[in-house]
């Protein structure tokens, strides 16, 4: 897979995309990242690529024809999904990372200042946010969803059953983990976790996984359907367990 972030900071991807799983995966052919700077493709002496905004108006507006150039220079494939990161997108979700990750080419356009010439958005195919608030720039999103994106293409995570698991996969967040001791302060390991039996530890998780969502992020149930064993297990915990416990014991 590919992925191409176009910004005027490139030095602000130095670090994230060279440690850890995306720098394994990046070695090993899985993925490769490029992050492109538009100011050269700025045609301005001074490779200044912003100017005042039409109507007056506090900051700066990123022209379109440097951002232009540089995305048309940088297109590989006539099908890679073009992505503008701004506060007035959809936000980001898993179901999108999902998506990301099944094209081969994948470009992540960075606004900055007071944003991007309204015309640049002819070019790209949607716009995303992370969510309901103001970053200084689209860089730090980039990074986010390219992380977000690259852990599912397959070979990057080694463990792929992990993910299936993980918040939001299943339209839940991810059941509590724990590891050792058993015992950390006053508080053990649940006691099913230790019993071996992995039908009885699948129903724990998923109820608590259903018992944790319920209580943290309600709107995620909405429309959410599981079996009567399910259903009676997320009964029987929410009978036992206080809202805010994990289910560890004391």
């Amino acid at each position: 897979m590919i992925i191409k972030i176009l910004t005027i900071f490139p030095e602000m991807f130095t670090g994230p995309f060279q440690t850890s799983i995306l720098k394994r995966a990046q070695q090993r052919g899985l993925l490769r990242i490029e992050v492109i700077n538009i100011r050269d493709y700025s045609l301005d002496k001074h490779r200044k690529v912003d100017d005042y905004p039409f109507g007056g108006g506090a900051g700066m507006v990123i022209k379109p024809e440097p951002v232009y150039r540089c995305l048309m220079a940088n297109k590989e494939n006539p099908k890679a999904r073009v992505i503008l990161l701004t506060p007035q997108g959809k936000t980001f979700t898993q179901k999108i990372a999902q998506e990301l990750a099944q094209e081969q080419e994948v470009i992540l356009i960075c606004g900055h200042y007071e944003g991007i010439d309204e015309r640049v958005k002819h070019f790209v195919d949607e716009e995303i946010s992370l969510g309901d608030f103001v970053l200084t720039g689209g860089e730090i999103a980039a990074m986010a969803v390219t992380d977000s994106v690259a852990r599912l293409v397959p070979g990057v995570v080694g463990d792929q059953e992990s993910l299936k698991e993980e918040s939001f996969s299943l339209g839940l967040l991810e059941y509590p983990q724990y590891t050792r001791p058993r015992r950390f302060l006053e508080w053990e390991v649940p006691q099913v976790l230790l019993s071996g039996d992995h039908q009885a530890i699948a129903r724990w998780r998923r109820a608590q996984a259903v018992q944790r969502t319920f209580f943290r992020r309600p709107d995620l149930l909405r429309g959410f359907e599981w079996s009567d064993q399910e259903r009676k297990a997320i009964d029987e915990i929410f009978q036992t367990e206080a809202p805010a416990n994990d289910g560890s014991s004391r």
